[in-house]
């Protein structure tokens, strides 16, 4: 997820910042050495924004799966079966 990001923003800043050039009539050479410039700065940009969304996902995912896991074995206690033998250890989870 970090890459996808890193790319398609640093892309888009790229892109945006060519088409501004064209319109202002600025010189070729001008505006590639602030494509350039822009496409790094905004890549590593989402690159960092990747990195931490990916983070927050896959903490939520985890508490949601745990969650769900508790629910379930506190319905099959409240139902009257025994979950000793197919409890795992908490490092599985």
């Amino acid at each position: 997820m970090p890459t996808a990001v890193a790319l398609s923003l640093g892309s888009l800043a790229m892109a945006i910042t060519a088409i501004r050039g064209v319109f202002l009539g600025q010189l070729a050479s001008e505006t590639a050495g602030r494509c350039i410039v822009v496409l790094f700065i905004f890549s590593l940009l989402g690159y960092v924004t990747g990195r931490i969304a990916d983070s927050l996902i896959r903490d939520s995912v985890k508490s949601q799966y745990k969650r769900r896991v508790a629910w379930y074995r506190d319905g099959l206690q409240q139902a009257g079966y025994d979950i000793s033998e197919t409890s795992q250890p908490e490092s599985q989870l």
